[in-house]
């Protein structure tokens, strides 16, 4: 999806508002290309139309509040919790924090990658708000300090210092052979055993092993959150890295490019598979394995949580001969796991079964599972064609990321056979408009989908530790949730046990929006209605959004409201 289809969609659209005429939007188009700025800013730049109108009508398509930045004023504080280099990079500004949620005026609230970044960097949930470029722009300019500025700065205060001592770099100049010679010592063997058999029986889905300037530290990922569980001895750093590579056959002596291998380990008679990627950072290798364990591994949907009517739906659809089932969401919200499922469930001797896969995660027994290799020209695109000619019934595609394998994707689709695949956008309706923004005619989208499924993953209360929670009326307003619900709810908090280790949280539980296709939703897609609509006529026809589906979880104790809020946008 390039940046200018969105510009002459958008732009569309402000003319069938009546908010600007075609002329003028043809030479804001101009203004914008030749600038590389966004169209809302060459209209309000070029008095074409008024901020507050665009910003108004956005604010509709988007389904975010509207904010106007003239009449705020913001806590030094909150602006402190966002770095200025964020700040302008991602065209963003923090408003106000209630709680863990941030809320942060955004010109394209869409934007999944500035999210994440925020998320990261303040530790809070991010609410966004949309605000006129040209207003954030200015904003920017009188909250932020300029590179220059901050210079200045930095030299006045340094400008006494006295105690000042340039220390030389220390690397990293150890030989292969002396490496080769540590790796084998009882104490290295003995801690990466010990830390590999540790992270599964935690039920950990990933190790972090992280090289600071004088530490190390290492962090398992357990139900979705990072925990620290301890910091070995310095010296070790090298030696610890060298085990690793050689465990997973890469090369100990390179450490200036990133690698990526597999280990393969029996604990306690179960197999496990270990991703293995390293990273150069400044002070040695970061390395991440990711624990595939099949064991671990529900592929049982009856189990997933669906409520009745989307998981009838969703067996419905994975149940036909033909057409298309897509699973939307972010990184890490189990799309995959949705995937193999799937599979698993439709997976019998009358049908050829194919998958591409980057990478294949788990072997799945009478399924023929394809790595792609995009270095070699084995691409998704690449492999969904040899698939063709495979006399396959069901296909199924890692992820369906440029027009082209989306165009074969939905060629297989109405041409008899089954296809599921994954795609990264918020929600079911937008899954729709990216299809459509990627190239593909708006009439082969609407006959090949069954249906859409976007989901995340929430971590689930503790049952050894749960209690009753009450919240003050301001955070269900912050959270844009009505009153009247909250007052009939029995919220739950884990207070932190043994069980958990101090979290308040054991295991995770899916939150689903399944969105079947229907006449009206087939005839508004032909149309290109936008995703308010597209939203409204799935809402009637009984689907629940990601919120709606959280807040029923919520409503039955599984999980808890600040998982739900973190994980969903407020369209309830």
């Amino acid at each position: 999806m390039t940046t200018n289809v969105v510009q002459d969609r958008l732009g569309d659209l402000f003319v069938r508002e009546g908010l600007i005429s075609d002329p003028q939007l043809a030479e804001a188009l101009r203004e914008a290309r030749k600038e590389g700025t966004r169209l809302g800013f060459a209209l309000v730049k070029l008095g074409f139309a008024a901020e507050s109108d665009l910003t108004a009508m956005l604010a509709k398509q988007y389904r975010v509040p509207a904010v106007d930045l003239e009449r705020l004023e913001v806590n030094p504080k909150v602006l402190r919790l966002v770095p200025d280099e964020v700040a302008l990079k991602h065209l963003v500004i923090p408003l106000r924090r209630v709680g863990r949620l941030l809320t942060v005026a955004m010109v394209n609230p869409t934007d999944l990658g500035a999210i994440d970044d925020l998320k990261f960097i303040t530790r809070l949930d991010i609410e966004p708000v949309i605000a006129g470029e040209f207003t954030l722009r200015k904003h920017l300019e009188k909250y932020y300090a300029s590179a220059e500025e901050r210079m200045s700065e930095i030299l006045e205060d340094l400008i006494d210092e006295q105690d000042l001592e340039f220390v030389e770099e220390e690397e990293d100049d150890v030989s292969v052979a002396a490496l080769q010679a540590e790796v084998n010592n009882a104490p290295v063997v003995k801690f990466i055993n010990g830390l590999l058999t540790d992270a599964v029986f935690k039920g950990a889905s990933d190790i972090h092993i992280e090289p600071y300037e004088r530490e190390v530290r290492v962090r398992y990922r357990i139900d979705g959150a990072l925990r620290e569980v301890m910091k070995p001895p310095f010296k070790m750093k090298a030696a610890l890295t060298s085990r690793i590579k050689i465990l997973s056959d890469l090369n100990i002596a390179e450490r200036r490019v990133p690698q990526d291998g597999r280990i393969k380990m029996r604990v306690r008679r179960k197999v496990i598979d270990f991703r293995v990627s390293t990273l150069p950072v400044i002070f040695g290798e970061k390395i991440v394995l990711r624990i595939l364990d099949k064991g671990n591994l529900t592929f049982d949907l009856a189990k997933f949580g669906f409520e009745p009517k989307a998981e009838k739906d969703f067996f419905h659809a994975i149940g036909q001969p033909y057409g298309m089932v897509l699973v939307t969401g972010p990184t890490g919200s189990g799309k995959t796991t949705t995937l193999y499922s799937a599979l698993s469930r439709i997976n019998t001797e009358g049908v050829n079964i194919m998958t591409a896969e980057d990478p294949v995660e788990y072997n799945l027994h009478g399924i023929n599972q394809v790595l792609v290799r995009s270095g070699i020209g084995m691409t998704f695109a690449a492999a969904l064609r040899a698939f063709l000619r495979q006399d396959p019934n069901i296909i199924m595609v890692g992820e369906i990321r440029d027009m082209e394998t989306g165009g074969i994707a939905i060629k297989a689709a109405l041409t008899g056979h089954l296809v599921l695949s994954t795609l990264h956008t918020n929600d079911c309706p937008s899954t729709i408009t990216r299809l459509i923004d990627m190239g593909l005619e708006p009439f082969n989208v609407a006959s090949a989908l069954n249906l859409l499924t976007a989901q995340r993953l929430v971590r689930r209360v503790c049952e050894h530790c749960k209690v009753e929670v009450h919240y003050e009326e301001e955070y269900f307003r912050a959270a844009r949730l009505p009153l009247d619900w909250a007052q009939n709810v029995s919220f739950v908090r884990g207070e932190g046990c043994d069980k958990c280790d101090g979290s308040g949280y054991k295991g995770r539980q899916g939150l689903y929006e399944v969105m079947a296709m229907s006449t009206d939703l087939r005839k508004a897609i032909m149309d290109e209605r936008g995703t308010d609509e597209l939203r409204e006529i799935a809402l009637d026809e009984g689907m629940l959004t990601l919120r709606m589906d959280g807040l029923k979880k919520v409503e039955r104790g599984i999980t808890t409201l600040e998982e739900v809020i973190k994980e969903t946008s407020a369209q309830t």
